[in-house]
């Protein structure tokens, strides 16, 4: 499972241009992973450049 540290998040937007399963949406200009989407892929992980997005 990977989540998002709000405080890191840039709203760069890179990551839901990257996920194959679309479970990643902008919340109030936060990432939101939706889990229930989620392949757990990382391939959100590799293109976020402040490394908001972690494994939990």
């Amino acid at each position: 499972m990977y989540v998002v540290q709000e405080e890191e998040c840039i709203s760069c937007v890179a990551c839901e241009g990257e996920c194959p399963s679309g479970a990643i949406e902008m919340k109030n200009d936060v990432a939101y992973i939706n889990q229930e989407l989620c392949e757990d892929c990382g391939d959100c992980v590799e293109v976020c450049p402040t490394g908001a997005i972690i494994e939990k």
